[in-house]
């Protein structure tokens, strides 16, 4: 049976550090389904299929990733209809966990079956976020260290 994670998230935009939580799954997964969702909580700067277009061009010679919509839908019942067997998540900071924590409670209440795996990122991309990204982005600082460079054109195209 193929070991399918799911790694659900805004990434507004994609960030190497991002990334680095897929190159570690992929150690443990057959396949990582990136699930790109709407938070209403944050103002986005790319849409959800600008999102998904930029991932999908990123790993488009990776058959083992690929990307797919939240829609409107609960991250743990797309994990259950793609088959899933983990929910992906990332920690930067210690501050993350608290957070992470709490849904992946949220998300076992839901369905037992489905389990949150956590990967702590590289210490060099402990202090990257997609919105540091999009702000020195904005000031045309350089993005290069912390994007891939389907993500920096994008960038370079919002903000020219």
């Amino acid at each position: 049976m193929k070991k399918i994670g799911m790694y659900p998230g805004s990434f507004d935009p994609m960030t190497k550090g991002h990334m680095d939580i897929v190159k570690k799954a992929l150690t443990i997964f057959d396949e990582v389904v990136i699930a790109v969702l709407e938070n209403s909580s944050k103002t986005m700067l790319f849409k959800p299929d600008e999102r998904k277009k930029m991932i999908e061009e990123i790993y488009v010679n990776d058959e083992r990733v690929r990307c797919i919509s939240l829609g409107s839908k609960l991250t743990i019942n797309l994990a259950e209809e793609i088959s899933a067997q983990g929910i992906i998540r990332g920690l930067r900071a210690m501050s993350d966990f608290e957070y992470e924590f709490q849904i992946a409670n949220i998300n076992r209440s839901q369905n037992e079956k489905i389990e949150s795996i956590f990967f702590t990122a590289t210490d060099k991309f402990t202090y990257v976020s997609s919105s540091m990204v999009k702000e020195i982005a904005l000031y045309k600082g350089k993005v290069e260290e912390f994007v891939d460079p389907v993500v920096q054109k994008e960038l370079e195209k919002k903000f020219s």
